[in-house]
Formats: structure tokens, sequence, C-alpha cells
């Protein structure tokens, strides 16, 4: 099972509100994303992401998809 961790990221980071994540998005990576879609990325495993979404995210927190993603069995 694949295991959600952005809020940990996020927190790791000092990052606590989608708001600031939506600034970093923007500033880091040049990547908009409305506030339903950081709402959603922020309340539940995705089911599908754009990889420019993901790209984005990467840029912007500084991680990588494995970071972003951890594997349980």
């Amino acid at each position: 099972m694949l295991i959600w961790m952005l809020r940990k990221l996020m927190a790791d980071r000092g990052i606590w509100k989608g708001s600031e994540l939506a600034r970093l998005l923007e500033e880091k990576a040049g990547y908009r994303l409305s506030a339903p879609s950081i709402s959603a990325l922020l309340n539940g495993q995705p089911k599908q992401m754009k990889t420019e979404t993901l790209d984005a995210l990467c840029t912007a927190l500084e991680c990588t998809p494995n970071d972003l993603w951890v594997h349980r069995t």
C-alpha cells in the first residue's frame, strides 16, 4: 500500500497551510493549483496525479516522489 506523505513533508518544512503550499508552488515551480485542488491533495491520497503537478510539488518542497509516497506492506 502507498501512503501519501504530503502533510508530513510540509510540516517538516514548517509549512502548515494550503495557502503557504500554493505560494511555494508558484514561487519555486511557477505552477498554480486551485484552492480545491490543494485541499484535495491535503485531505486524502490522490488516486491519480499529473506529472506536472508531481514535478511542481517535488520542486517546491525540494523532495523526490519517493518522499511523497511511502510503500508499506
